[in-house]
């Protein structure tokens, strides 16, 4: 029995068993042998997995160890003393470490598996690779080191012993011939010896597809029927190759190799059912051909260079399509028809003739008819046998130009095969309608129209054919002449109507009549006359536009009376309007002109106070600043009649010693300016002093006043301050 010293902390290994094991044994230097020392066990399983006898030391496994559980186990031991429970020696650490047994089989992961590899691939093609594992110790012997082999599979597939990479063993391997393939891999441990445990995995392995097969169509010859009455565009037959290939690798395209197949026939490739549609490109008539051969090559689409060898991956057949007889209806000989009659013509007369035929070779006899539901035109009728169209009535291309019409043709042994074709018959124009001269608008003439004066410019109008339609005017040559108007024709299929008396009045004679006669250059010719009424209105300066005129213009718009005032009343009411704020404006400008700077002289005060001092005196204040230059003219006029009159009171003071002024005068003349100053509202009411200076009678030394002097007089006159504008109310 081994025995732990005190104080040494020693890993021991207990082999898995299911038996308890006693082989380990505590031992203190304290134990004399005599049961006074006691044996402690803690730690990991202590008392359930691991017992200790404490008595002897002696440690017991109760049950068995796994070790892929748990590895190892910390214990520690203590001897102490049985009577007084004192620690003989230090608390010893030991680890129990479990033994490894190869008790486990290696495992793979759960399968069955899954892999592909393409057919014909090369020898040792990697295709898949399992690993398996297993729980017991790799470090320990051999018990987890696993060997890998192949169970079944042999011959195709191989498997590597340590990697489990399973590759191909098999060249050449065919999915056509066999597609999928079962392998069984095993696992063994123990390196693979007599007595390991083994484990194994399954795995599906199958061979995708190349495109190793060349298309093959079933028959070398193939052969359809087709009836001639089949439909331009429509499938008629279909073809398929056989490919061992699948998916993208079976996928061909079709095609016709010769000329003589490919100019009736075309191949659509339908993808989905791998299959050739044969498609009809033109109309088959079994009267000209009855069969036709076609070369058809089917050819893969993805082509893989690696089997290029295995080719040519393509393959032809030969299809043989016969056309069938079908009883067809009758075949007009065009399309559409177009044919003309003249207008007029009598009832009966022959428009043309539709011709159709049975195409197939019984040649049947063809009925015709005219189709009344699509047009419902009477106007015609066919003869059932022949296919000629002849008029039911006198046509008038006045009222229709183009009729439309469908004729039917039948064959009389199967009525039921009918064909259809339109027919156009244009109406000749004969020349059957005379020109004629609209009246219905008056021609207005100018009262102050000249001789000569183009007054209007007429034309004709004609429902005939433009070929009928060059028109020549004239006077009638029955009526008398018109000393008013004359008539010019222009030539170019118009007239002018000149005027032949200078002057109309419309108070005189309002409405004119003229009479025109317009030809037409048909054959025959014909001619109409046409009355003109011509209306004499007050015309505005130039002509150009005519008073009645607007009258004629409101009363063909629709306006009412009541509508009519409405609207000239708005028209005033603008008018007057327009004339307030113009007037308005000019009032504004007129006050502003009164301001002539910024230092008007009418707000100052001027005096004049002049005590003689003769022609020197005058010029110390010139007095032209004061004047008024709206006014200038008036003064001077003004000035050269008060010059007259000076030079007549100096006439007749040189008569008299010492001449003198009437009192009564000078008071009557301050007067009249202080009224005419008040009354003067042509100005703002500038404050202004005005000065009149005389001198009094009485002095013995006479007057020394310039005012007196025959010289020239003063530029100041009463009168011109009348030409300011200034209100004053006070003289002095």
């Amino acid at each position: 029995m081994d025995k732990v010293k005190s104080f040494l902390s020693i890993s021991f290994i207990l082999s898995l068993t299911v038996f308890l094991i006693s082989s380990l044994q505590l031992h203190s230097n304290s134990d004399k042998g005599d049961g006074s020392v006691r044996y402690l066990l803690s730690g990991e399983g202590a008392g359930t997995i691991f017992i200790i006898n404490e008595v002897t030391g002696d440690i017991h496994a109760t049950k068995s160890l796994d070790r892929e559980k748990k590895s190892h186990y910390v214990l520690h031991a203590q001897a102490i003393d049985r009577h007084t429970n004192r620690a003989l020696e230090p608390e010893s650490e030991f680890i129990i470490k479990v033994q490894d047994v190869n008790d486990n089989a290696p495992k793979f992961p759960d399968g069955p598996f899954t892999a592909s590899v393409p057919e014909m691939a090369d020898i040792g093609t990697s295709v898949f690779q399992i690993t398996a594992t297993d729980a017991d110790d790799p470090t320990y012997g051999n018990s987890a080191r696993i060997v890998y082999s192949i169970l079944q599979g042999h011959p195709y597939f191989s498997v590597d012993p340590k990697t489990g990479i399973i590759r191909t063993a098999l060249a050449n391997m065919d999915r056509e011939a066999r597609e999928l393939y079962t392998v069984v891999i095993q696992a063994k441990d123990m390196a693979g010896q007599v007595g390991g445990l083994s484990g194994s995995a399954t795995i599906n392995v199958t061979l995708t597809d190349v495109n190793d097969n060349p298309p093959r169509f079933p028959q070398k010859n193939y052969q359809l029927y087709v009836p001639e009455s089949a439909q331009v565009g429509k499938a008629v037959g279909k073809i398929k190759a056989n490919d061992d290939d699948l998916g993208v690798n079976a996928e061909m395209t079709y095609r016709i190799t010769n000329s003589e197949g490919a100019a009736f026939f075309d191949v659509a490739n339908d993808s989905d059912k791998k299959e050739g549609v044969i498609l009809l490109k033109k109309h088959l008539d079994y009267e000209k051909k009855k069969a036709y051969t076609l070369h058809i090559e089917g050819v893969n689409s993805h082509l893989d260079p690696r089997f290029f060898h295995l080719g040519p991956f393509k393959d032809t057949t030969t299809l043989k399509i016969i056309i069938g007889d079908v009883d067809e209806a009758p075949v007009f000989t065009m399309d559409y028809y177009i044919l003309d009659v003249y207008e007029n013509a009598p009832t009966g007369t022959e428009v043309g003739m539709v011709i159709a035929q049975d195409p197939d070779s019984t040649r049947s006899a063809v009925r015709y008819s005219i189709d009344q539901t699509s047009h419902g035109d009477t106007s015609f009728s066919i003869d059932a046998h022949t296919g000629l169209i002849t008029t039911n009535q006198m046509l008038d291309r006045e009222e229709a130009a183009w009729h439309n019409i469908t004729v039917m043709a039948s064959e009389i042994d199967n009525p039921s095969l009918v064909s259809y074709v339109p027919v156009t018959v244009q109406i000749l124009d004969v020349n059957d309608n005379a020109p004629f001269i609209d009246t219905e608008n008056d021609i207005i003439v100018c009262e102050t129209s000249r001789v000569g004066l183009v007054i209007q410019m007429i034309k004709a109008t004609d429902r005939d054919n433009f070929a009928n339609g060059h028109f020549s005017f004239t006077l009638p040559s029955d009526s008398a002449a018109n000393p008013n108007f004359t008539l010019k024709d222009n030539e170019d299929n118009s007239a002018s109507i000149l005027s032949q008396r200078r002057g109309f009045s419309q108070a005189e004679q309002e409405l004119y009549q003229l009479a025109v006669e317009v030809k037409d250059g048909g054959e025959p010719v014909l001619s109409s006359t046409s009355t003109l009424t011509l209306h004499v209105c007050p015309c505005q300066r130039g002509g150009r536009l005519r008073a009645c005129r607007a009258q004629a213009f409101l009363s063909s718009a629709g306006l009412s009376t009541g509508a009519l005032i409405a609207i000239l009343l708005c028209i005033i009411i603008l008018l007057a309007i327009v004339v307030l704020f113009v007037t308005l404006r000019n009032k504004k400008r007129k006050k502003e002109s009164l301001i002539i700077s910024e230092e008007d002289v009418r707000e100052n005060v001027v005096t004049y106070d002049d005590e003689g001092g003769g022609e020197e005196d005058t010029e110390a204040f010139d007095i032209v600043a004061l004047r008024n230059p709206a006014t200038a003219e008036e003064l001077r006029l003004r000035r050269e009649a008060l010059s007259q009159a000076w030079e007549m009171a100096a006439a007749a003071g040189a008569m008299c010693s010492s001449p003198v002024l009437d009192n009564e005068d000078i008071h009557r003349v301050i007067k009249e300016r202080v009224v005419v100053a008040d009354r003067d509202t042509r100005g703002p009411p500038y404050d202004s002093l005005q000065t009149y200076a005389y001198e009094g009678r009485g002095s013995p030394t006479g007057s020394i006043s310039s005012l007196d002097l025959p010289g020239a007089p003063s530029e100041l006159d009463p009168g011109d301050l009348e030409d300011w504008g200034l209100h004053t109310g006070q003289a002095f």
